[in-house]
């Protein structure tokens, strides 16, 4: 079995992965706050 060196995996794709999901999750809950709040105003 190969020696395992702490730090030396490319976690470039990961971060790249973690980055979009916190992007997406930031976005989908500004649109639904911005939705809730115009139900809020516009809706009898």
């Amino acid at each position: 079995m190969a020696e395992h060196k702490h730090g030396e995996m490319d976690i470039s794709v990961q971060e790249k992965t973690y980055d979009g999901f916190i992007n997406f999750t930031k976005w989908s809950v500004i649109v639904i706050l911005a939705i809730l709040v115009f139900m809020a105003i516009f809706t009898s």
